[in-house]
């Protein structure tokens, strides 16, 4: 069911809050940066239009929607400044389950933001939104994002070889999980990496 009283998820340095049409350049400016959309599912540069869409999309969307995907806006709680964004995608199927992903502007990239947020996300996700077991996707490559999921206690359950069509290649991705009772129970030894 939809958390139609969503508001804001607060953390110490950053919010994740609704995407707001004020963000609209800096979402589409960071979205065009090439380094940043490499591993995404889009391409550079990204189109205005397609990022009036989204955020007009996900001002009537509500998170947690079970077969829908909600960005949540990553933003510096001392100034507001959007960052970056998180976002989940419940199964529509079984909404005790869910995937996230999260993008982090570049000059910002590096300060632990993107753990910082992801991990609010998964509190939330975990928490009041009772799931039962949250996923991630990453290509190999982006060494950066697999730290990342590591670090939050995520375990790599597999390397997919050439198993995505994305920008004109063949590529690979690896699959992390993290169930809930691991969730809880994150003081325990950190998941070793992905099998080969």
């Amino acid at each position: 069911m939809p958390d139609q009283h969503f508001t804001e998820l607060a953390a110490d340095r950053i919010a994740l809050r609704r995407f707001a049409p004020a963000d609209l350049t800096i979402f589409v400016t960071y979205r065009s940066d090439p380094d940043v959309a490499r591993y995404q599912g889009w391409d550079a540069p990204y189109p205005l239009a397609d990022g009036e869409k989204m955020i007009a999309r996900l001002l009537d969307t509500h998170p947690d929607t079970a077969g829908e995907w909600f960005q949540y806006a990553m933003v510096l709680r001392s100034t507001g400044e959007l960052i970056g964004d998180c976002a989940a995608g419940t199964d529509q199927q079984d909404p005790r389950q869910a995937e996230i992903g999260f993008t982090v502007r570049p000059e910002y990239q590096g300060r632990g933001y993107a753990t910082e947020g992801t991990r609010t996300l998964l509190r939330y996700l975990f928490g009041a939104r009772g799931k039962h077991r949250v996923a991630a996707r990453c290509d190999p490559r982006n060494t950066a994002s697999a730290r990342v999921l590591e670090r939050l206690g995520m375990r790599c359950e597999g390397h997919l070889r050439e198993a995505v069509w994305e920008k004109g290649e063949w590529a690979d991705e690896l699959c992390y999980a993290i169930l809930d009772r691991e969730w809880a129970d994150r003081a325990g030894p950190a998941p070793a990496g992905c099998p080969d």
